[in-house]
């Protein structure tokens, strides 16, 4: 199994900065894709940035040019710079990752969620 860590979300003034991260572990055979999304009240879960295993990345619209999403493969841990936040960034954000388990399956893996909220 793959287990999934977050870190880093709180309360932020709009204009500042976050910076969440991800770290996997266990018995983890190799990891592919990994994302963050995120969940407003009463909305759907959306994706904000994802990074392939060679480094390509992805962002929503709402957050290109102040999000920055990278990762380090040593550590097995994803990173999401968040900048020039808005109230509207106000959300649970999720960690994502498509790993395979020692003896499993190519899968994706969700972390716990993390809050940011961001006051105007």
């Amino acid at each position: 199994q793959v287990q999934l860590v977050e870190s880093g979300g709180g309360l932020v003034q709009a204009g500042g900065s976050l910076r969440l991260s991800c770290a996997a572990s266990g018995r983890i055979f190799s990891i592919n894709g990994m994302g963050w999304y995120r969940q407003a009240p009463g909305k759907q879960r959306e994706l904000v940035a994802t990074i392939t295993s060679g480094g390509s990345t992805n962002y929503a619209d709402s957050v290109k040019g102040r999000f920055t999403i990278s990762r380090d493969n040593a550590k097995n841990t994803v990173y999401l710079q968040m900048n020039s936040l808005k109230p509207e960034d106000t959300a649970v954000y999720y960690c994502n990752v498509r790993a395979m388990a020692v003896g499993g399956w190519l899968r994706d893996y969700w972390g716990q969620g993390t809050q940011v909220t961001v006051s105007s």
